[in-house]
């Protein structure tokens, strides 16, 4: 039975470890860089305006947020890395966040990472993505901003950020736009795929 985006509500945020969701359903885990536009991403998939909070600030979100799809499974959005105006403190706090939902076995049952399509990735995006290599999930690339881009441009960046990723041939990479909707079939295609 296909899974209704549409339908989706905001369940809590997790600060630490004690807040995790362990309900059984799938977590659908997105992470990406502050300023990439994950919450646009999210946004555009629910068919939403601004249900995943777009921060003004980047680095704004420092913790886990749940969202219930369909009473199937979550959306779990990861803070946005990356940001250089965020305290020590607060980069130490984030880095053991992650760790602790990273090290923890079966919370994790797929995972999209979101790069800007029109730059090369960042050694973050590197680290995430290995990050998500390590959980042994299966992981969907999505290149967000794919508007900004000439057509011309399309096909050698996104070869870019297969190579500098590492991404193996069976990993998905999609063209997204969050913007003008591009992409978001394919994307919802291959979390329905997870999900099976």
């Amino acid at each position: 039975m296909a899974i209704n985006f549409n339908r989706a509500e905001f369940i809590r945020s997790a600060v630490g470890k004690s807040g995790f969701i362990r309900d059984g359903r799938p977590q659908i885990t997105f992470a990406g860089r502050s300023n990439v536009g994950k919450s646009s991403v999210i946004n555009r998939l629910l068919g939403r305006k601004n249900f995943a909070r777009v921060g003004a600030t980047p680095g704004k979100t420092s913790q886990i947020n749940y969202f219930l799809i369909d009473e199937r499974l979550y959306f779990t959005d990861l803070p946005g890395y990356g940001y250089a105006k965020v305290s020590q403190a607060e980069r130490d706090r984030w880095g053991a966040l992650m760790e602790s939902y990273f090290a923890e076995q079966g919370l994790i049952a797929a995972g999209v990472l979101i790069v800007d399509a029109r730059h090369k990735p960042t050694a973050d995006d590197v680290t995430m993505c290995s990050w998500f290599k390590s959980t042994g999930c299966p992981l969907i690339v999505a290149a967000n901003k794919l508007d900004k881009l000439k057509k011309s441009e399309i096909e050698p960046n996104l070869a870019r950020i297969r190579e500098t990723l590492e991404l193996d041939e069976g990993t998905a990479l999609i063209p997204f736009s969050a913007e003008k909707g591009i992409g978001k079939t394919e994307l919802l295609a291959a979390i329905s795929r997870t999900c099976e």
